[in-house]
């Protein structure tokens, strides 16, 4: 066996055994994360007391933002989830949607609210407590997932409409909070990754690259 045989043999064992799909994969079998659509005022939400409807909207898009933006910060271990690209277009392609929902929380805080200076504490708040809301350690492979799937209904939304893919997604991602792992095992199972090489000490090969069989013995690969 000659050494570019070899080596063309390793090169394939190598690509199959350390290829990486497309986009990212954690479980061979993820759990389903659907949840049917929300108005944003149902329990489980950040709701916001005496809002009308309008509020009520504006709530469940800043929502959405504030979930894909914790996504984008922290999902960047996983490129190929592409969370802060989508993330990105999703600003750019959505920013008078968002502006509009964003002014209308400020007229709610300011008109449940005494002064301008307590709402503005009170929109402060909120900003913290929605952010934090999405923020989690033990689910994050199935939130970051989540996160990517709909950060891509979001990006490529028609102007106007962003709205509609917060009602549709939002009880999904919050749904990948709770943290669940691996559905089609009961035991993730281990797979092999090393690959079998052969000895390359320059006595076992000839100068034709070919294995000399009376100073090394019989050919033969071992893993590492």
């Amino acid at each position: 066996m000659t050494v570019l045989r070899i080596f063309a043999a390793l090169t394939a064992t190598c690509g199959v055994a350390l290829a990486t799909p497309a986009s990212a994969q954690f479980f061979f079998q993820s759990h389903d994360m659907t949840a049917p659509p929300i108005s944003g005022d149902e329990p489980g939400q950040l709701a916001l007391p005496d809002a009308t409807p309008a509020e009520v909207r504006a709530n469940l898009l800043w929502n959405l933002r504030s979930a894909l933006n914790v996504a984008a910060l922290q999902c960047q271990f996983e490129p190929t989830l592409l969370n802060v690209e989508n993330y990105n277009v999703m600003i750019n392609n959505h920013k008078d949607e968002l502006k509009t929902a964003f002014d209308t929380l400020v007229k709610y805080f300011n008109r449940v609210n005494k002064t301008p200076k307590a709402g503005q504490a009170a929109l402060d708040r909120f900003g913290t407590r929605t952010y934090s809301s999405f923020t989690t350690v033990g689910a994050q492979y199935g939130f970051c997932q989540t996160a990517s799937q709909i950060a891509t209904s979001a990006a490529y939304a028609k102007r106007g409409e962003l709205y509609k893919v917060a009602i549709a997604d939002m009880g999904t991602l919050r749904n990948s909070l709770t943290p669940w792992g691996e559905q089609r095992f009961a035991r993730r199972p281990r797979i092999e990754t090393r690959v079998s090489v052969p000895r390359f000490d320059e006595m076992c090969w000839s100068k034709n690259g070919e294995w000399v069989s009376r100073r090394c013995g019989e050919f033969k690969a071992t893993l590492r």
